[in-house]
């Protein structure tokens, strides 16, 4: 018994240890996306501005503007992103049970494809209103699509087999309809689709990273608050979690509708980001184990280090052209992802 009560602890060690080098990693990632780019800042120079409300300190304006109207709300939409996608990457998996499962393959960002693509198509991109009739668009045909799968889903019982192969199925079919927007397009309409189906951070303001951000604030509590909930099912799948005295309907239904909405309002924002909550889910557990009161934030901390890191490597390594964050995260994230199943001890876990 004292063994395991040691090892137990030293899990828990381990486990925080990795939960604070996440943090600090973030942290110093965050800073370094402040301080390179185009016009070089300094680590003291960042943190100055930064801390200037604060302190009252005497900044340059146009280094001021700089970090806090393009670098800041653009670094901190990355970590949103991240965070929420791979969050509800990790929770979808969980409540399916399938490591395949992620907000792409489900259909939900195909769909939110979509509806850029149909609005940018009517002419939203000509309109002063045209950014945010296009995040509208992609906002509703995103959760338009959630309410499909369940519907579907709640006419054979909400199952995890009925969810995955509803969302499979519309995945097919949004790619669908957003192929047969791009043929009739023209070509500049054509161009500002796919654009936008890149997935790219550029031009992010302070509202839509509040908006993003909120929903984010919002959806995270309910997820990590059924960590015990996804624990049963992925011990033993519905039953197991139904004589453990959880109800299977009603918690598959929560976590499913928290975790499309974060997803949505991330992806109306940014476009398409496929890879990171199919990807980081499987990384964190690796690293984390397969408890989901560790790994959720683990995996959402992967996921925020991954975009960031992307982020950062599309702006650099190609000034003054810009890759798109969608493009970098696969490139960065695969080698990563096979160099840990490759190199991991814990290959039964998946």
């Amino acid at each position: 018994m004292s063994a395991l009560v040691q090892g137990l602890r030293r899990e828990r060690r381990r486990r925080l240890a990795l939960a604070a080098l996440s943090v600090a990693l973030l942290a110093l990632l965050l800073l370094a996306s402040l301080c390179l780019g185009a016009r070089g800042l300094g680590p003291g120079t960042a943190l100055r501005i930064l801390l200037s409300p604060l302190l009252d300190v005497d900044v340059p304006e146009a280094q001021r503007a700089v970090l806090l109207e393009l670098r800041l709300p653009r670094g901190l939409m990355a970590l949103v992103a991240g965070a929420g996608l791979a969050l509800s990457g990790a929770a979808m998996q969980g409540i399916t049970r399938n490591p395949l499962v992620s907000p792409y393959t489900v259909g939900i960002s195909p769909a939110a494809a979509f509806g850029a693509s149909l609005a940018i198509l009517a002419g939203a991109g000509g309109q002063a209103l045209g950014p945010y009739l296009i995040v509208a668009a992609a906002f509703a045909c995103a959760v338009g699509c959630a309410a499909m799968v369940l519907a579907f889903a709640a006419l054979r019982g909400v199952s995890a087999t009925m969810l995955v192969l509803g969302g499979v199925g519309l995945t097919y079919l949004f790619g669908a309809l957003t192929a047969s927007v791009q043929f009739v397009a023209s070509e500049q309409q054509l161009a500002a689709i796919v654009q936008w189906s890149f997935g790219s951070l550029n031009g992010i303001t302070w509202r839509e990273l509040a908006v993003a951000g909120v929903v984010l604030l919002l959806c995270a509590p309910v997820l990590l608050a059924h960590a015990w909930a996804l624990n049963a099912f992925a011990a033993g799948g519905d039953e197991t979690a139904a004589a453990l005295g959880f109800s299977v309907r009603r918690v598959r239904t929560v976590v499913t509708v928290a975790a499309v909405m974060s997803t949505a309002a991330i992806v109306s924002f940014t476009g398409v980001i496929g890879f990171v909550g199919l990807v980081a889910p499987h990384i964190a557990r690796l690293l984390a184990g397969g408890d989901h009161r560790w790994l959720l934030p683990v995996s959402a901390a992967i996921g925020a280090l991954l975009v960031l890191a992307a982020d950062m490597a599309g702006r650099l390594l190609f000034a003054p052209v810009i890759i798109p964050v969608g493009i970098v995260v696969a490139y960065i994230g695969v080698p990563l992802f096979l160099h840990l199943l490759l190199s991991s001890r814990h290959k039964g876990e998946l």
